[in-house]
């Protein structure tokens, strides 16, 4: 097969890394090694690239480095990508002096909410879960405490043409909250409440910079809970505008499928309100589905509506083992298949479970694992199980065991949720590149057979390769292997990001993914929202895009 050939080459041109899964959606990983011998104790050590959740990477070696970006001042304008982008890591931008009238105005609305403090500044424009760094920080750092504040926050900078950059839970992977331009970071961390909780309609209105596992803490006492479930720390006005999901979407869907209606800031500090409170409306543009994954590019959201569920009323939590990742990725596939609805598939190899061992003091077997969460009725949920193990039996799955005590259920998935952390344990000093990308489901069995990593789900697969950051080699190999992961997918009609969105890191792909366009399409919309481009540029839309 020609790709299993095109793999081959990447194998042979690479350092040796260990590939293993992270946490996030039907994770699974496998070991790939350099195979070149490495008989000096005292060469360097190579990074790590761990392969996570439900996706499916294939060949087709391409090199490539990090992006780096030029402003765009002028929306109308068109500019070429840089030839020199590929060799860069940084976020070029251009920085002018901020208006001693601007931030006399932001003084009168924020009041001491407002700083220009160095550190805050600095710690406000580098992302601590992002590999991706700009050349300026924000000018000013303002924290908004209520709807009315961002509307003059935004009005004021739009009027004086300065760039604005909303800030939520600072969990975003791939540069969204950069700030290359310099401007004004508008942190949403006061506007955290609760506004309102319908308990018969199972909904809730909440302000952007409330979290959200702060908000199912809020619910649980009402049986009731929010099903996204990304990283710690994410806010629920940051998950809408990336258009994230989590672990459960398989069952439950993602953020555009849980968000009923917004309350979005526009450039011009115009408030709108995207849609009523019922569950379907046919009611003119879908504004909401606009916003979300719009990653601050068109507006600043200051109120979201979200879909609820039911916390279910049983649950098992499953794991197995497997000699191979095909034998657990063909259990996965058939469990998929049966028509089960599981809430998660989650599966490791063999590094990555030692990455847990360590980091937990765990003594899990490390061998390639598959761990399932089946939810309903009693009944249901031990149905569900033992059906699965059937599945495994004949898929070459051994140690077949469950958990229904409550404590140890939760214990199990919040070793995955910390699995990144877990692989920071084995390189404590080294630093993650996170991404991921997302394929149809369909092309599973062939990059089984391509590239020995695969899941089912919903089709999402993350990677977290750790490197060196005093190793410029290393960077430029994670690098290329992110892009090689990329374009991969996108060889398969997939996409370039499932969940994390695009942010700085993933602009230079969306031209081959989409065509010019659909992104001409979206620049225009992008010029008539937000004339001045003031709000998150450099973000999503490739600065040579033109119309």
């Amino acid at each position: 097969m020609a790709m299993a050939s095109w793999f081959s080459r990447l194998r042979r041109s690479s350092q040796r890394f260990f590939f293993t899964s992270s946490a996030l959606r039907t994770s699974m990983s496998t070991k790939l090694a350099r195979t070149q011998n490495t008989t000096n104790s005292e060469s360097p050590k190579t990074p790590f690239l761990f392969w996570s959740s439900s996706l499916l990477p294939v060949a087709l070696a391409v090199s490539a480095g990090s992006l780096a970006l030029r402003p765009q001042l002028d929306p109308s304008l068109c500019e070429a990508p840089s030839a020199n982008s590929r060799n860069e890591f940084v976020v070029k931008g251009l920085c002018k002096e901020v208006p001693q009238e601007l931030v006399d105005e932001l003084k009168d609305v924020c009041q001491d909410n407002m700083t220009m403090d160095y550190e805050e500044r600095y710690n406000h424009g580098k992302p601590q879960n992002s590999f991706h760094k700009a050349v300026n920080i924000p000018d000013i750092v303002v924290f908004p405490g209520s709807e009315e504040q961002v509307s003059m926050i935004v009005k004021s900078c739009d009027k004086h043409k300065v760039p604005i950059v909303p800030y939520g839970g600072a969990t975003s992977i791939e540069g969204h909250t950069l700030s290359p331009n310099g401007g004004v970071c508008v942190d949403m961390s006061l506007m955290n409440h609760v506004k309102a909780l319908h308990i018969e309609d199972m909904d809730v209105v909440v302000e952007p910079g409330i979290g959200w596992m702060e908000l199912n803490e809020y619910l649980a006492p009402y049986g009731l809970f929010f099903p996204l479930d990304p990283g710690p720390g994410a806010t629920i006005g940051g998950m809408c505008a990336t258009r994230c999901s989590g672990s459960l979407a398989v069952r439950y869907g993602t953020m555009r499928d849980n968000v009923i209606s917004l309350k979005v800031v526009l450039a011009n500090g115009d408030i709108v309100k995207t849609a009523s409170r019922a569950r379907k409306s046919a009611a003119g543009y879908d504004l909401t589905r606009l916003v979300i994954g719009s990653e601050g590019t068109l507006g600043v959201i200051t109120e979201v509506t979200l879909r609820l569920q039911k916390i279910p009323q049983y649950s098992v939590v499953a794991m197995c083992n497997f000699p191979s990742i095909k034998d657990a990725a063909d259990v996965a596939i058939a469990t998929m298949l049966s028509g089960i609805q599981v809430s998660r598939v989650e599966l490791l190899d063999e590094v990555q479970v030692r990455a847990i061992n360590i980091a937990n003091g765990k003594n899990f077997l490390e061998t390639p694992t598959l761990m399932f969460e089946f939810i309903g009725t009693e009944a249901y949920s031990r149905e569900q199980t033992h059906i699965v193990q059937q599945i495994v039996s004949e898929h070459n799955g051994s140690d077949f065991v469950f958990a229904e005590d409550p404590e140890a259920k939760k214990e199990l998935w919040k070793i995955r949720k910390e699995a990144l952390w877990a692989c920071f344990a084995m390189e404590p000093n080294f630093e993650a590149m996170i991404s991921d990308v997302c394929v149809p489901l369909s092309c599973l069995a062939e990059l089984i057979s391509s590239t020995v990593i695969a899941h089912a789900g919903d089709g999402n697969f993350h990677t977290v390769i750790l490197f060196d950051p005093n190793n410029e080699e290393h960077r430029r190999e994670a690098e290329r292997l992110n892009h090689f992961m990329v374009h991969t997918a996108l060889s398969m009609e997939g996409t370039c990001t499932g969940e994390h969105g695009v942010g700085t890191g993933k602009m230079k792909y969306l031209e081959q993914e989409l065509g010019m366009e659909a992104l001409k399409t979206m620049k225009r919309i992008k010029a008539a929202l937000d004339p001045n481009n003031t709000m998150n540029p450099g973000k999503l839309i490739p600065a040579h895009v033109c119309f």
